[in-house]
This record gives C-alpha cells, sequence and structure tokens, in this order.
C-alpha cells in the first residue's frame, strides 16, 4: 500500500455530526471520520458523474440487442473451472 501524504489543517466541524459519525463508522479520531467521510464523497461524486455522463449518452438499441443474445455454456470447455465459479455441477 502506497504512503499517503497528509495534511494537517484546522477546521470547524459540528461536534453533534462527528459524535454520531464516529459512532456509525467505528471511527477512533476525528481524523478518521473525516478521512471516510472524504472516501464517501470522492465515491459518490465519481458515481454521480459516471451516471450523467451516461445518460447524455443513452444506449443505443445495438447495445441493447447485446443483452438478447444467447449464451451458450460449454462445460467440457477445460479452459473454464465452472465447479470453481458455481459450485457442484450436475
Amino acid at each position: 500500500m502506497a504512503s499517503m501524504v497528509r495534511d494537517k489543517a484546522t477546521i470547524t466541524v459540528d461536534r453533534e455530526k462527528v459524535a454520531k459519525a464516529r459512532a456509525l463508522t467505528g471511527g477512533r479520531s476525528v481524523s478518521a471520520v473525516i478521512d471516510v467521510a472524504l472516501d464517501r464523497l470522492i465515491r459518490a461524486e465519481q458515481l454521480r458523474r459516471d451516471v450523467a455522463a451516461y445518460a447524455r449518452w443513452p444506449v443505443t438499441d445495438a447495445e441493447l440487442a447485446i443483452g438478447d443474445l444467447p449464451v451458450r455454456l460449454d462445460l467440457a470447455d477445460d479452459e473454464i473451472d465452472y465447479e470453481a465459479l458455481y459450485g457442484m455441477l450436475e
């Protein structure tokens, strides 16, 4: 795991929100709670932007048709370990 550069910062926070967040996340410190909150904010914002990007370019009929293509499993295919993937096959 790569070492993360950290900066000290002075911030003003709502103590009740921090206490609730610590209880919910199990964070041991305000810094830990803020780190979790930033990670979640970043993921949520990236997802929001991805969804917005997909919404600008709707799925085409050709792309939708791919979901209707038949799937054929060849259980004799030695390159795929179906039992490891799906459990016992009968």
